[in-house]
């Protein structure tokens, strides 16, 4: 199939709606300057077609402007805020597409979208998401050696107020994020809901930059290695080869990669991952050609950007398992699913989240960007995986008593103790911190 040129650049994700409060924002990339098709909206039905659009220039919809606008002016209470409101205006052309993951940028909250994929930010140090069915801003996970984890923020940790501000339902994730961001040095007062206490609680967390490590890993016994991957920015594909090679080196004989809340990222980052892992000339189940990786496609079923494929020269040869939950999504689900595909790895943990759509941000001419659904993507062998997710080879629902942890004792975490006795491994009695050196 054909490819449809556009103009313009723009950058490709795979993630549920989240971001890094820190300085920026954490979404990515797979393509800039490329072919694709930019008006797809996968995830929502097609207008019928009898429905007639809707047109701005119309007289009846300038005269319903001016008609708000003429009571704006008389009634009105509040002084008017010309930047608010052209702000709003640009929302709401996005929010009519009614779709969580097509939103409007302003200028500032895109170079910060553009500040997080580097991988260093300033802020708390947590990955916050917002849940497409209730609209709770909650906590994923804080990141490791951060002021969010030094203060005692937790995993499912839903945002209540920020500095005295009230975080509500209908906010924008950004706005959210723009909250907890600011200067280092900095307090910024939290208060949350926590589920595992049933209870609120208030944190006062200094503003600092934080290093971004997305990799961390470590050999457990049995010479079984072991590789957290948090998220896929720019700095995770480098620090990934790192772990792969220092523990094949170190004599591994097995690989558990964790991928469990792990909300996406860019679509270049795992895809070289991916890459990494799979033969060049092997050919996956269901898959047309040796190699494939990923293909995409828009609501007219023409290829969106260039079917990925395998072109490293590099594999690991190794058994593998892979961890996921129900916040695998996205840019995580690729990566399970190439791995499943090609026979190479055993997935255990729970279902995962279901995202099998992409976005694409477009920057504006005036600094400002929009980010649009514009295509479903295909894991090798074809599957779609929008809400539906990919379902565990071995499934292991988490003991209760770790959901809410962020630093799971490898002697209680059931999940990675089954992926060890997969893997031939002999159950682990230490503690994470006793089981082997931790790397990142």
């Amino acid at each position: 199939m054909k490819s449809k040129k556009i103009l313009g650049s723009f950058i490709v994700s795979a993630m549920i709606v989240t971001s890094l409060s820190g300085c920026g924002k954490g979404d990515l990339s797979n393509v800039k300057n490329g072919n694709a098709s930019v008006d797809a909206k996968l995830n929502g039905e097609n207008a019928s077609a009898t429905e007639a659009p809707f047109d701005i220039d119309s007289k009846d919809t300038k005269k319903k402007t001016n008609e708000i606008e003429g009571l704006i002016e008389d009634y009105f209470y509040f002084d008017e805020e010309p930047s608010k409101q052209e702000e709003k205006y640009y929302d709401g052309i996005l929010d009519g597409l009614d779709d969580p993951y097509s939103v409007y940028y302003t200028k500032e909250e895109y170079d910060k979208l553009m500040e997080d994929d580097s991988g260093e930010y300033c802020g708390i140090g947590a990955t916050v998401s917002k849940k497409v069915d209730t609209g709770l801003t909650y906590v994923v996970k804080p990141i490791k050696n951060s002021p969010a984890e030094a203060a005692g923020v937790l995993p499912g940790d839903v945002f209540i107020s920020v500095d005295d501000t009230e975080i509500t339902t209908d906010m924008e994730l950004e706005q959210v994020v723009k909250m907890i961001r600011g200067t280092k040095g900095t307090t910024a007062k939290i208060r949350f809901y926590r589920e595992s206490i049933k209870d609120y609680v208030t944190i006062e967390i200094k503003r600092d930059t934080v290093q971004n490590y997305t990799v961390d890993y470590s050999m457990l016994d049995d010479k079984i290695g072991y590789i957290k991957i948090d998220q896929f920015i720019d700095n995770t594909p480098k620090q990934f080869y790192e772990a792969v090679d220092s523990l094949t080196k170190d004599g591994a004989k097995s690989i558990i990669f964790d991928l469990r809340d792990n909300p996406g990222g860019l679509v270049s980052a795992v895809t070289a991952m991916a890459d990494y892992i799979i033969d060049d000339d092997a050919k996956a189940k269901g898959a047309e050609k040796k190699g494939l990786l990923l293909s995409t496609q828009d609501k007219n079923g023409n290829d969106v950007t260039k079917p990925v494929y395998c072109s490293d020269g590099h594999k690991v040869d190794l058994p593998m398992v892979v961890l996921v939950n129900g916040n695998s999504a996205s840019a995580a689900e690729i990566f399970t699913g190439v791995l499943r595909d090609y026979g190479v790895a055993t997935v255990v943990g729970e279902n995962t989240y279901g995202k099998g759509i992409m976005q694409s941000v477009f920057p504006l001419k005036d600094g400002s960007a929009v980010k649009l659904t514009i295509a479903k993507y295909f894991i090798p062998s074809g599957e779609d995986i929008h809400k539906k997710g990919i379902a565990p080879d071995v499934e292991v629902v988490l003991d209760e008593s770790l959901k809410y942890v962020a630093d799971k004792p490898i002697d209680k975490d059931n999940q990675l103790q089954k992926g060890i006795e997969i893997l031939g491994g002999k159950p682990v009695k230490a503690s994470a911190s006793d089981a082997g050196e931790k790397k990142k």
